[in-house]
């Protein structure tokens, strides 16, 4: 699988948003310059972003935008659904007809799982660095 630059950017700038925007409303230029990311497509994301109801935007001097839920209610998930991200590892040939490959299932099944996880992961767990620590907590239970 292999997440493209729309879910990636998306990503890093609602963190970023989730981090500095504890005080108002964050400006698109000053997220673009710390995620090193262009204004131009940063913009053309927020569309998409507020769309889907995951960001606000706030007009007049010190505007920008805020998230429009807790960043512990915001899925990552969610995010890559916003911005058009497939989370599926691979589509296989036979594309879901009748007479579906031998693989089908295996793709479908473990694209679903991707997405499961996702949709349990927020952006609350990724601005604490929860990710890491669940790994490290699953490696010592398995243990």
């Amino acid at each position: 699988m292999k997440i493209g630059t729309k879910g990636r950017y998306a990503l890093s700038a609602l963190v970023d948003l989730a981090v500095h925007g504890k005080g108002g409303p964050v400006a698109l230029c000053e997220i673009a310059e710390r995620q090193d990311i262009s204004l131009f497509y940063l913009e053309q994301l927020f569309v998409r972003l507020r769309r889907a109801s995951l960001v606000n935007s706030v007009r007049g001097r010190c505007g920008g935008y805020v998230l429009a839920k807790t960043a512990d209610a915001i899925a990552i998930a969610d995010v890559m659904r916003a911005v058009g991200e497939s989370v599926h590892p691979a589509r296989c040939d036979c594309r879901g007809g009748r007479d579906d490959c031998l693989s089908h299932d295996l793709w479908e099944q473990l694209g679903d799982e991707m997405l499961r996880y996702l949709d349990s992961v927020s952006l609350e767990d990724v601005c604490q660095r929860k990710i890491r620590r669940r790994i490290e907590a699953g490696a010592v239970a398995a243990e």
